[in-house]
């Protein structure tokens, strides 16, 4: 990951803790009902998820209290507008941009001296069976502010009302209370300490529930997408909802997905995009083994590019050029099928969200498309890091060059 680390590719923007703040965000955990991290300095997100101490627990989703029940935390306006690395739902990110648009300005002051615990309830206590996520619809954002503050505020102004009242203010014992809370405290009387709770209200969306499962409610037929195969063969089984239920290796899949107009293709016009040249590319590093030259340049230089396609094996070679021949064949003659000549990874990879849909969708059925066919580098980093991060791990250094500089330049 040092590569990524230093090219400002791999969480370069999480937020440092350490000192005070390390125990208000102790204090958090407990509140939620999670043990205390060890740790003395970490790192957050803008939900307060730490890869630091996810490591430590051995738990990515440490903040969910279950599949159905996930949380966050905030110690620091600085949370604001900062990514959230890890979202156990896709709407999470909007969200956090939804709480800080309503309560900005108050969590910028609390955050001073406190820190605030959210819960996301959507009103599933639990899930028992795989369509649960189907329940999705409002989520309510509650906020608790850890050491009772908003208890402790109302205390000190019932101090002081009694304080004026008639002779209260000769009586020692109330002069200390008012110090002692003061001093451990501060004036709390005009800070507003409210945070009333929000509701957002959910459409299509991405879940790691089960497994990672795609919820695409908004078309024609609801259709949930599994990406694990065992609750995939548990879904099937469920007759009380009427949705269309696919697991995402399934090839009817896509066609499903083209006929709802939810994704597009069109070969003669995304041959000429730079998408179609990094996918190519990607593609052609596969079969590279132990190559004279480095990957990265074999990849950029044309002619070595050439040099080393015509060096490979019949099969890889068709593979690699599949979209070039096809589109060659069809200016001969039109009965030629896709299926029959471009290999079916690089033909779904070279899908797109239809033009129709909002940009919302579009950022969701592009996570899809990414995890029905890892090829496009570029995409496959922004919409599913965490994956891309495992994968780039095992790659030859050279090909991580070409990847950082791929994306580096989003070209």
């Amino acid at each position: 990951m040092d590569k990524l680390k230093k090219a400002n590719l791999y969480r370069s923007e999480l937020i440092p803790v350490s000192g005070k703040l390390v125990e208000r965000y102790n204090k958090c955990l407990v509140k939620l009902g999670f043990s205390k991290t060890k740790l003395k300095t970490f790192h957050i997100d803008g939900i307060g998820w730490s890869p630091e101490i996810a490591e430590e627990k051995e738990d990515f989703h440490y903040l969910n209290n279950g599949e159905a029940n996930p949380h966050g935390i905030i110690i620091s306006p600085l949370q604001k507008g900062k990514p959230v690395y890890l979202p156990f739902h896709t709407f999470d990110r909007d969200i956090m941009k939804f709480v800080f648009k309503i309560h900005g300005e108050k969590i910028k002051d609390i955050t001073r001296d406190c820190a605030i615990c959210l819960d996301f309830d959507q009103g599933i206590d639990v899930f028992y069976e795989p369509l649960d996520v189907l329940k999705y619809d409002k989520v309510i954002i509650n906020f608790h502010l850890i050491d009772k503050l908003w208890y402790i505020q109302k205390e000190q102004i019932e101090l002081v009302d009694k304080f004026n009242n008639g002779n209260n203010f000769i009586d020692e014992s109330l002069h200390q209370k008012l110090l002692d809370s003061a001093i451990a405290h501060g004036d709390l009387r005009n800070r507003d300490l409210e945070l009333h709770q929000l509701q957002y209200t959910t459409d299509s969306f991405f879940t790691r529930a089960f497994g990672g499962v795609y919820v695409l409610r908004d078309f024609i037929k609801p259709i949930v997408v599994f990406e694990d195969k065992t609750w995939y063969k548990e879904a099937i089984k469920d007759t009380n909802y009427d949705v269309l239920i696919y697991q995402i290796e399934q090839p009817e899949l896509m066609e499903k997905l083209r006929d709802h107009l939810i994704i597009e293709c069109d070969l003669e016009k995304v041959i000429e995009t730079k998408r179609y040249e990094r996918i190519k590319k990607f593609e052609m590093a596969q079969y590279l083994k132990k190559p004279q030259h480095p990957i990265k340049d074999i990849l950029n230089d044309p002619i070595l590019f050439k040099s080393y396609l015509n060096k490979l094996d019949i099969n890889a070679r068709k593979k690699v050029m599949s979209v070039e021949r096809y589109l060659e064949k069809l200016e001969t003659s039109n009965e030629y099928k896709i299926a029959d000549i471009v290999d079916v990874k690089i033909y779904e990879a070279l899908h797109q969200p239809h033009s129709s849909l909002d940009a919302k969708h579009q950022d969701l059925i592009w996570m899809l498309l990414v995890n029905i066919s890892e090829k496009d580098i570029l995409f496959w980093y922004w919409y599913d890091k965490e994956s891309f991060y495992a994968n780039f791990e095992t790659w030859d250094d050279s090909l991580k060059e070409w990847a950082i500089e791929t994306i580096s330049n989003n070209i």
